[in-house]
């Protein structure tokens, strides 16, 4: 009986640094998936499936979308809908992060790589909501495609405002998958607080 009790303890010991470990994990990436969590802990899916939901963490899907509704407030030029990829935080007329996940339907089927035009929609499309104004508009950009996307990577697209004039700013988006950069752009948006234009 003394043995078992002490296996007992080391497992509820293991599992309660197991739960401190994924919430200091997700407190740092909120992008975490459960698969990746269950690699860094050496266990089952289930098993972090299990471990959210006695923390009352819930899953990916719904902490971007919490992310997202709480930071969207006050964003003029586009509708939440409107942005590709989801929106994590918006700070006006200064940074933006939005996150895209790389589905079946955004890769070429011959070889699983992503089509361009989804990195750069998400990189402008964050680059136009974070501009303070009722109509923004993209006059220019200078982008380059680092590596190839693959099927299944999670695209984070950091927006930072480099040059912020009376009618344009200057904004710089870098697209990083697991921290290694895949795409660069330089957006020239267009603003006017006219309706109707």
């Amino acid at each position: 009986m003394v043995i078992n009790k002490g296996v007992n303890s080391a497992v509820r010991m293991a599992k309660k640094e197991r739960q401190r470990q994924l919430v200091k994990a997700l407190e740092e990436d909120p992008f975490l998936t459960d698969e990746e969590m269950a690699k860094r802990c050496r266990v089952s899916i289930q098993t972090i499936r299990l471990d959210r939901m006695e923390l009352g963490i819930p899953e990916l899907r719904e902490r971007i979308k919490h992310m997202a509704e709480n930071n969207f407030d006050g964003v003029r030029s586009l509708s939440l809908e409107e942005v590709i990829g989801e929106v994590v935080d918006i700070q006006l007329d200064q940074s933006g992060i939005s996150m895209l996940e790389i589905k079946k339907e955004h890769v070429f089927a011959r070889n699983q790589i992503a089509r361009g035009h989804y990195l750069f929609a998400q990189a402008n499309s964050l680059a136009v909501a974070i501009v303070d104004a009722e109509v923004a508009l993209t006059g220019s950009a200078g982008i380059r495609f680092v590596r190839p996307v693959r099927l299944g990577e999670k695209c984070l697209a950091f927006a930072k405002v480099i040059t912020n004039g009376p009618s344009r700013l200057q904004i710089n988006v870098q697209t990083k998958v697991n921290g290694e950069v895949v795409f660069q752009g330089v957006f020239d948006v267009y603003r006017t607080d006219e309706e109707g234009q």
